[in-house]
């Protein structure tokens, strides 16, 4: 029983995280970006079914506690998605030999770019029932914070040819790709933190890959072909289709930093190199994090690293 145990605790631990963003604070909000994380550490310390315990346990928490909306809101943009993700990483399979073929971290990239397109587009679908109306919604609530409006939230300082109302408006277009491709490295750092955690607490089944090695299959190439497809439609369907873009392009930046990694390997100055990325990345993201989303998609397409033989370092296993 002591999956249930843990899985309790963890849905406890995540409605927590996830309830505190009704105080309307920037900690808060910091905090609520944390909330898969208990949910992922039991599904990977104590199994999917602690895991799927947590999800039930952090939804009944939060709909006790709060409303029934709020419960299933958590239910579907954090508690499932982390439950589900987690499995994934756990699947493998053995051959003949016995050697396990664990699921590759490709592929459950590819799994998250869906799972953060679909949560958006719920998401938004549970705002307001058609697109039209979610839009003027938005813009009401960008323009707020914009504006000062919002306790809790000083207004940016905008240059002065920019109205309020026509940054809010833009915005707005924009927020499916936005929040599609806010909600992939969210996803990803805390499912890595729990790992991590699981790992050093020797419970992970999995032995810790090779994160550098990160490669998105050819079907990433598709899954942007149909989001651009869809990105031209008009309602939902336009937003989904921004969502999976928006997403994407958090997973090509991703692969694009997995490739610098690997690419470097036995390179001359490769910290200096490395540490420039990941400066220009916390100084300057607007600028790199596209140019690192371009490579990435450009080593997707082009398999630059399978051009070389790259050999990972040794790494100890569980």
């Amino acid at each position: 029983m002591n999956y249930a145990v843990a899985g309790i605790g963890a849905g406890l631990a995540s409605a927590l995280l996830f309830a505190v963003v009704i105080t309307g604070s920037p900690l808060a909000l910091l905090l609520s970006y944390a909330a898969p994380l208990p949910v992922f550490i039991a599904a990977l310390g104590w199994r999917h079914l602690s895991g799927l315990i947590a999800a039930i346990a952090g939804a009944l928490a939060i709909a006790l506690l709060m409303r029934l909306p709020a419960g299933l809101a958590f239910a579907v943009g954090i508690a499932l998605p982390a439950w589900g993700i987690a499995y994934l990483a756990l699947l493998g399979r053995a051959d003949e030999e016995g050697h396990v073929e664990w699921y590759p971290l490709g592929r459950l990239m590819l799994w998250i770019v869906g799972t953060s397109a679909l949560v958006t587009l719920v998401g938004a679908m549970a705002i307001a029932g058609d697109h039209e109306t979610y839009r003027l919604a938005m813009e009401r609530s960008i323009g707020a914070v914009l504006s000062g409006q919002v306790p809790g939230f000083p207004p940016p300082r905008l240059p002065a040819s920019f109205r309020p109302e026509d940054v809010a408006s833009t915005l707005a277009i924009w927020a499916p790709f936005l929040a599609g491709a806010s909600f992939v490295p969210m996803l990803t750092a805390n499912l890595w933190g729990a790992a991590k955690a699981v790992h050093l607490s020797r419970r992970l089944p999995r032995p810790w890959p090779y994160l550098p090695a990160l490669n998105l299959p050819r079907e990433a190439l598709g899954v942007a072909t149909a989001g651009i497809a869809l990105s031209f439609l008009p309602g939902f369907f336009g937003f989904f289709g921004m969502a999976i873009l928006g997403a994407l392009s958090s997973a090509f930046m991703l692969n694009g930093l997995a490739g610098i990694h690997q690419l470097s390997v036995g390179r001359p100055a490769r910290g200096l190199m490395l540490g420039g990325v990941y400066a220009g990345l916390f100084i300057g993201a607007t600028i790199i994090a596209p140019l690192l989303a371009i490579f990435g998609f450009i080593d997707c397409l082009l398999r630059l690293r399978a051009r070389r033989s790259l050999t990972p370092p040794n790494l100890p296993t569980t």
